[in-house]
């Protein structure tokens, strides 16, 4: 149903083994792009899944990091761990430059792993689908929304097709709004005529390997609004100093006031989820974790919230 689309820093790898419980539960599937050549973080987001018998997607060609274009090394450091089991699939990501010849071999050599193909740019989707063959339900597809149109899509009809759409607007962080538009397809997706839908979670699409100085700090809080027909909204909770990259804990406390205000307020919407309640207990003993802690208990709490959603969901 839910398919978080993951880029395997430290702290999405540690998002993944934390709520692995939870996942399973709610019937999610990560799709783990790795960009890291040390493994060990990706090991431990997988053995936790299994732990619990959940599923995974693993890219084995990934677009970025240091892994980018390295395939078979990929496949040989999972393949006798991980891939041969039933709930850990390949992924096969199709970008603008893949060939058709390239795609096929990928799918060849995992076959029996079932593969996914990740659409992210291919152009060759009428060429792919005769040599796959009719499609069926044992076929998966995930489309990047920005790269796929109907038109792209159709060429796939009755396999089972995700759709992957980024709600997370990067800018710099002093140019958010309070609170913006996310994303309705949580809500929609069936709509669409599709079978599962996926998200960057409040990360993004868009890859970089590290940050410039952050002169405002900003924490990215999501919310369903059943005043807007269930759709996903996202808090943007800034500092009030944006004027140096100076004193990045004290920028932190203030960002985290200004959700504090809004969290105990009378109008929040937002679910109190453990992402939350930790949040509350930094503001309280006045600690700075580090901001790539920060954005763990972001992401964390948008799975939360989607798994409330759902199990509540008519």
């Amino acid at each position: 149903m839910y398919y978080p689309y993951f880029r395997g820093k430290q702290y999405e790898l540690i998002t993944i083994r934390e709520l692995a419980p939870l996942l399973k539960t709610a019937d999610f599937c990560p799709v783990i792009e790795p960009v890291r050549e040390t493994l060990g973080g990706l090991h431990k987001a997988l053995d936790a899944v299994v732990e619990v018998d959940g599923r995974a997607i693993v890219v084995v060609n990934p677009h970025y990091g240091d892994l980018s274009g390295a395939g078979s090394p990929l496949t040989e450091l999972l393949k006798g761990k991980f891939l041969d089991l039933p709930s850990i699939s390949a992924g096969i990501l199709l970008k603008q430059d893949s060939t058709l010849d390239e795609v096929m071999a990928c799918y060849k050599t995992h076959a029996a792993h079932t593969p996914v193909f990740i659409h992210a740019g291919f152009s060759e989707a009428k060429a792919l689908a005769e040599k796959l063959g009719k499609p069926t339900k044992d076929q998966s597809h995930v489309f990047f929304d920005r790269c796929c149109g109907k038109l792209y899509q159709r060429h796939f009809k009755n396999a089972y097709r995700v759709l992957l759409k980024d709600g997370f607007q990067r800018m710099r962080n002093r140019d958010y709004e309070l609170v913006e538009p996310f994303s309705d397809l949580h809500a929609t997706f069936t709509d669409e005529g599709m079978d599962g839908f996926g998200d960057f979670l409040i990360v993004g699409d868009e890859y970089s390997e590290s940050g410039g100085p952050a002169y405002a700090i900003a924490i990215h809080l999501t919310f369903i609004d059943p005043d807007q027909d269930d759709s996903m909204q996202i808090y943007h909770f800034k500092s009030e100093r944006q004027d140096t990259p100076k004193d990045p804990a004290g920028k932190f406390a203030e960002a985290l006031a200004n959700m504090m205000n809004v969290l105990n307020g009378p109008r929040s919407k937002v679910l109190e989820t453990n992402a939350v309640k930790e949040f509350r207990m930094l503001h309280k003993q006045g600690h700075f974790p580090g901001l790539g802690y920060v954005k763990k208990l972001s992401m964390n709490h948008h799975i939360e919230t989607l798994a409330d959603y759902f199990k509540n969901a008519v």
